[in-house]
């Protein structure tokens, strides 16, 4: 069992992004890993353990870079900072047990196309859990390994990203049963072959609509530096200087600067704020950017501090915002607090201080743009994507400051699955970053500009305005329970059988 397990560390790893080689399609050896597991242990708590073990293991590989951020900006020590890359691991390896111990009950009394298909709403019906328990960490999906290959990724226009995960978990199934059967080998084809067709549909799709000449400018500010207030007039200028050499390329409607770039407080009058208001002035353009911002509550006397996302319009004047909602926990609040004061809980990161949630999902104006924000991982959730282009968003902008993971996988995998969104919903994506990854992404999910990590760029390119939804966008709110319904349903089944062959 031992191989198998390490079949599966390979898949995940070599599967995802990572900074030694992806090969996407490797990604299947960690579902097909877990059914060997499931269909040859000897019993359900032995496969329950050895899946949970090699899921852990190759959880913590892929997640690793985890224990960055609270060693080199949170001042623990490695003995204490190595760890936590584990104890995420410990929690998303369950799942993934579970995945393989369901499987195995499956396969006790169902046999074919419907433990194939018991596989793939199994392997969905994790991802959803993952979406939402524990505030919601759906970092590791499968259909995001395949991102960088746009033609394999196109279904999810049509059943989402949690579904496609689950087509290429029946997929691998399907392969390890073919081994030594043609009907499993036959259905296999009939899978990669809708795969296929879907791909040459979502790749061929036309999206008119009114082209737009945008700025993606890539500060590339080191993180140890950007809160020192003796660094904000050197920030603000370097902005400035990038913002500079895009406008020199031509005429531009936006320009995108990432997650908090403005280390400060924007909404108070400085010599800072006018230089930025003066550049949208003069260059004739929307301006959006990050910056820290508070709200007083007069009534309850109270102030809460926000992650927020400027718009300035084309006479540098604020245009809107939108605040983030979907806080990182430990590194914009500290869960728990509240119902126990007691437990010595801090942020692992630095910043201005705790943040408070946004409320507003509507999009930011601008012309023929209505820009649905996502900041920082928010990028990562379905729904969040969902709804802003629900309020009437003809673009998603995504900015965000990955500074903090250094020179390791996460800006690969968050890009990947910042590139589900662009495909779910159909639109344009432009992804701002401090340090990079910064990239425009087209509604296939095919990249046509980018930067690389930890470089200073002003990125230029076109996106379309669009306003037609997807398959998936006009059908979202079925999804999941068609997912949720199937599995129970396909679950009482395999437990009734059970219980009348004892």
């Amino acid at each position: 069992m031992i191989w198998y397990g390490l079949l599966a560390v390979v898949g995940a790893f070599f599967g995802h992004f990572n900074p030694i080689l992806q090969f996407p399609p490797l990604i299947l050896a960690f579902p097909a890993a877990l059914a060997v597991l499931a269909f040859r242990s000897i019993s359900g708590r032995a496969c329950f353990r050895t899946a949970y073990l090699a899921s852990l293991t190759a959880v913590t590989a892929c997640l690793y870079w985890v224990s960055l951020p609270p060693h080199d900006f949170g001042g623990l020590p490695w003995i204490l900072a190595a760890p936590c890359p584990m104890l995420m691991a410990a929690i998303m390896a369950l799942y993934y047990a579970s995945f393989a111990w369901s499987l195995r009950q499956a396969a006790r009394v169902l046999d074919g196309p419907l433990l194939v298909l018991f596989a793939g709403l199994a392997w969905t019906v994790q991802e959803l859990a993952q979406n939402v328990l524990f505030t919601g960490f759906p970092w590791l999906t499968l259909s995001s390994a395949l991102a960088p290959w746009p033609g394999a990724i196109q279904g999810a226009a049509i059943i989402g990203a949690y579904g496609l995960s689950g087509v290429y978990a029946a997929l691998a199934v399907c392969i390890v049963r073919g081994v030594n059967r043609k009907d499993m080998r036959v259905l296999a084809c009939g899978i990669v072959l809708t795969l296929a067709a879907c791909g040459w549909w979502g790749l061929t799709r036309e999206f008119p609509g009114p082209v737009q000449n945008l700025a993606l400018i890539q500060g590339n500010i080191d993180q140890s530096l950007k809160w020192d207030k003796a660094y904000q007039d050197g920030t603000v200028d370097k902005y400035l200087a990038l913002t500079q050499t895009a406008l020199d390329q031509g005429p531009l409607d936006l320009i995108i600067w990432p997650e908090t770039a403005l280390p400060f407080y924007f909404q108070e009058s400085s010599p800072l704020t006018a230089k930025i208001s003066l550049l949208a002035r003069t260059a004739r353009a929307g301006l959006l950017f990050g910056s820290p911002a508070y709200r007083h509550d007069f009534t309850r006397n109270s102030t809460s501090l926000h992650n927020r996302a400027w718009l300035l319009d084309e006479t540098g004047k604020p245009a809107d915002w939108y605040d983030k909602e979907h806080l990182v926990p430990f590194g914009e609040y500290v869960p728990l607090q509240e119902w126990f004061p007691w437990l010595p809980l801090n942020k692992l990161v630095e910043g201005v201080g705790e943040f408070a949630p946004g409320t507003r999902v509507n999009p930011l104006r601008l012309g023929p743009l209505a820009l649905g924000v996502l900041i920082c991982y928010e990028g990562i959730f379905p729904e969040l994507a969902q709804a802003r282009v629900a309020a009437g968003a003809t673009l998603l902008v995504s900015i965000s400051n990955d500074a903090w993971f250094g020179r390791s996988s996460a800006p690969g995998q968050h890009l990947g699955l910042t590139v589900l969104r662009a495909v779910e919903q159909g639109r344009f994506v432009a992804r701002g970053t401090n340090t990079g990854i910064s990239a425009l992404i087209a509604p296939t999910g095919q990249v046509t500009a980018r930067t690389n990590l930890f470089t200073d760029a002003a990125l230029t390119g076109q996106a379309t305005a669009l306003t037609a939804m997807t398959p998936f966008h006009q059908t979202f709110a079925f999804w999941p329970w068609l997912y949720l319904g199937g599995f129970a349903g396909l679950g009482w089944r395999v437990w009734t059988r059970i219980k009348r062959a004892k």
